[in-house]
């Protein structure tokens, strides 16, 4: 029977966890044998990755040619976004309009297992628990730009030197003493080598770290951050080109109403819509009395695009272009033998039913 509350108040966060908590309710005198469960009005998480490019010039940009002789130092300070990878994942949340009580009988052992939120994942079994690992973000490197740290490697005679393009000029001679040291300690040819292995390691990176400062002089550096958002979107009918969030390029992912940005675009269509089950002759099978309710969901074929390119195309399943079913809940109350099944989250469907 259906399970009426007179007011329902829930608030969901958009957010897939690394593990499902759960908890088993089993029937008994204290809740008369009857346990309360809902089925799952399903959700689209849109996981959007976006990158954060930030570019920055060295002080002797203009002569990185003239003593690295290398071309395409970057010349000047800026900061760009771009989308890396949108994915889309349904989960289920709890529909205030299909709440459950499940009856069971006197002296029964029957046990049911809920989500955090009360939705049914398994009856007389342990459920079936789907572990989903978000993007995670990452941070930027650290730029001897950064602080001015590159000034930590500056030699005296750079120091005191009267202009920025002498300060290039001894910068590079600097440059060149290192790289030349460094390939003397790897070749051998110096008067003593270091104790040990880890003496030796440590020497060449401090090396290292001396060179791409000083090499960040002239070329100037570019570092990436990653940044993951979660978009909620609920899915009620087909769409066309429905504005779910932008990408801008000072700002990174904006709100869909953010004009700074360009819009990416969701369609969403209707592939299979849920029916009831019929019988050997082609009929629609009659509901049993105090049937144990699930969904048999629709599917709906998921795009996003930018406009000019597919970003993510995807078929996923969908409660609500579905329809609601029952299970004769004598399956699940025989002493001796009682039926088992397992329930998906995402839809209410019956994952798996069996002894």
């Amino acid at each position: 029977m259906k399970y009426a509350l007179l007011s329902l108040c829930l608030l969901f966060t958009t957010s897939i966890g690394l593990a499902q908590e759960t908890k088993r309710l089993t029937a008994d005198k204290h809740n008369e044998y009857g346990l309360i469960f809902s089925l799952p009005q399903t959700h689209l998480d849109l996981e959007v990755v976006a990158t954060k490019t930030i570019r920055k010039a060295g002080p002797y940009y203009q002569y990185a040619e003239k003593y690295l002789g290398i071309p395409g130092a970057i010349t000047q300070d800026s900061e760009s976004w771009s989308l890396t990878s949108v994915k889309v994942n349904p989960y289920g949340v709890p529909d205030p309009e299909e709440q459950y009580l499940m009856q069971f009988k006197s002296g029964s052992d029957g046990y049911i297992v809920l989500d955090e939120n009360g939705l049914l994942l398994s009856i007389n079994t342990e459920p079936v628990v789907d572990t989903i690992v978000p993007i995670e973000p990452k941070a930027k490197k650290k730029s001897p730009l950064d602080n001015h740290d590159y000034a930590k490697v500056y030699s005296e005679e750079l120091l005191m030197s009267a202009s920025t393009a002498k300060m290039a000029e001894v910068a590079a001679k600097q440059l060149y003493r290192i790289r030349e040291s460094r390939l003397n300690l790897v070749t051998g040819e110096v008067d003593e080598l270091p104790a040990d292995g880890e003496s030796f390691k440590l020497v060449i990176q401090q090396l290292d770290e001396q060179e791409a400062a000083l090499t960040a002089l002239f070329m100037g550096t570019t570092q990436t951050e990653t940044v993951v958002k979660h978009i909620d979107y609920i899915p009620v009918a087909e769409a066309t080109n429905e504005v779910v969030f932008r990408i801008s390029d000072l700002y990174g992912i904006v709100d869909s109403n953010n004009l700074s940005g360009a819009p990416i675009y969701l369609n969403l269509q209707i592939t299979e819509e849920g029916q009831l089950p019929v019988d050997n002759k082609g009929e629609v099978k009659k509901m049993p009395k105090n049937a144990v309710p699930y969904a048999i969901p629709g599917k709906a074929e998921v795009t996003l695009t930018d406009g000019k390119k597919a970003l993510f195309k995807g078929e996923v399943p969908v409660a609500q272009f579905g329809v609601i079913f029952g299970l004769d809940p004598s399956l699940f109350t025989d002493k001796k033998n009682p039926t088992c099944a397992t329930f998906y989250p995402q839809t209410g469907a019956i994952r798996q039913l069996g002894k």
